[in-house]
């Protein structure tokens, strides 16, 4: 049947059109950020939209009307609606069109009607719409929100009765239009396109306060019939401000909570700097007094030469030093082939937990070989974390510092000196490729040996 088809067709663009868009998880911009709890005027409220579709008396609660078989034709309409809550909104709508149906009927009324066109002039109607989707513990904004309505409104319409061989007769002897309420109950999902733009999918069924919709008054059952449409929908007011439809509290609480943290992490750096520096001058302090102390002994360092003529005091015991108390510099470090094979290696075979400073137990046998070549050669090694451009600065330095540790605390604890071992962490600053890709994003995710 010609309505069947028409709905099919419906059915597949909406699939089509939220299946793409289901896919997404849209990235909140500045603009979409809202402070938890503001007020009404923080968002966009108002709206207006156009709509068209399928008129037809064929319904999802009954069936048909009292004609055998229902047709479809083409509707129109538009609306305004005020959104009054993430979850609930005022809608006015207004359609037109033609609803038709055809034969059986029954046998004592089949020569006067086998069909009927009943023209609607004009249906006004305000309805309540519950958004169902907008509040999400996933995703930080809904590409989709369902919704349903109900809501009350009146209409003017004229039906026209049809005989077999084609002679029209108006229900109403003079023409003119009936007035009557109806009630409709409705459902279906607004899809964003953009800010500003969104596609409105939606079945409306009016159940209208009469018998007489159709021109056939049979039973005790009111008439129906049903509106299934497709429209776009333009959002009023400043682009700057979000669509309250649109807005995820969720988000918003959960965006404030982080820019908190990240103003605590900023503060808490500042106060570790300041220590840091009370640090610094305490052991510049402490040295003076330990230099002025050594003037005065023989040999403070136990490096054979005394105080009075140590050019480099505080030299470490064992070390060979030369007539002005210095140490000699030490042998010349030969690296091979085959140790930087086995950093290499290492490198390659590196891998963290996610989002942690944890080395996989795969790694282990790597790192080995290179504490055997510190043990060995007692080779220098400098460790720097880097990481992607993937969450903030303090965040990705401070994993980077501790992945370099990491890796410092395993080659120790396997019996290399920590003192010759250097970590340190870059942070995001230092890409050796583009943080664009996924596959960019996993070469910035590295920690780099090198053997001095």
């Amino acid at each position: 049947m010609k309505i069947n088809s028409n709905k099919k067709m419906l059915l597949m663009a909406a699939m089509l059109v939220s299946g793409k868009l289901m896919a997404q998880t849209d990235s909140l911009s500045k603009a979409d950020y809202v402070q938890p709890f503001a007020k009404g005027q923080q968002f966009r409220t108002w709206s207006i939209g156009v709509d068209g579709g399928l008129l037809t008396p064929y319904t999802i609660f009954r069936g048909h009307d009292d004609y055998g078989t229902p047709r479809s034709n083409v509707g129109y309409g538009a609306y305004v609606r005020d959104q009054l809550s993430h979850s609930f909104g005022a809608q006015l709508n207004f359609f037109r069109g033609n609803v038709e149906g055809a034969g059986p009927v029954p046998s004592a009324t089949a020569g006067i009607r086998d069909s009927y066109k009943t023209q609607i002039n004009y249906a006004v109607d305000l309805q309540g719409q519950f958004t169902l989707a907008n509040i999400s513990w996933r995703n930080e904004k809904n590409a989709i929100q369902p919704y349903f309505s109900a809501g009350f409104g009146l209409m003017g319409f004229k039906p026209t009765l049809r005989t077999l061989s084609g002679v029209e007769t108006p229900y109403k002897q003079d023409g003119g239009s009936i007035k009557q309420a109806y009630i409709p109950v409705g459902l279906g999902f607004k899809i964003n396109l953009s800010s500003v733009v969104g596609l409105d999918l939606g079945y409306q069924v009016n159940f209208v306060d009469g018998d007489n919709f159709d021109g056939y008054k049979i039973g005790s059952t009111n008439d129906k019939f049903s509106y299934a449409h497709v429209g776009l929908e333009f959002a009023l007011g400043k682009s700057s401000k979000p669509k309250l439809i649109q807005h995820n509290p969720v988000n918003s609480m959960r965006t404030e909570y982080l820019i908190k943290d990240a103003q605590l992490d900023a503060q808490l750096a500042a106060e570790r700097a300041k220590n840091d520096k009370l640090r610094s001058d305490l052991d510049a302090t402490n040295a003076n007094l330990a230099a002025l102390n050594a003037k005065f002994t023989a040999d403070q360092d136990g490096d054979g030469v005394i105080d009075l003529f140590d050019k480099c005091p505080n030299t470490p015991a064992g070390v060979k030093v030369d007539g002005a108390g210095c140490p000699l510099p030490p042998a010349k470090i030969v690296i091979t082939e085959e140790d930087r094979r086995i950093v290499k290696n290492a490198i390659a075979n590196l891998e963290f937990d996610f989002g942690k400073a944890t080395i996989k137990e795969h790694s282990h046998e790597s790192l080995d070989h290179v504490a055997e070549i510190l043990i060995n050669k007692n080779f220098s090694l400098k460790l720097a974390g880097h990481t992607d451009n993937v969450g903030s600065d303090a965040a990705n330095l401070k994993l980077s510092k501790d992945r370099a540790e990491a890796v410092k605390e395993y080659l120790v604890s396997k019996g290399a000196n920590a003192s010759r071992i250097e970590a340190t962490g870059y942070g995001k600053g230092q890409p050796i490729a583009t943080n664009k890709t996924a596959a960019g994003r996993q070469q910035n995710r590295r920690v780099e040996f090198t053997l001095l």
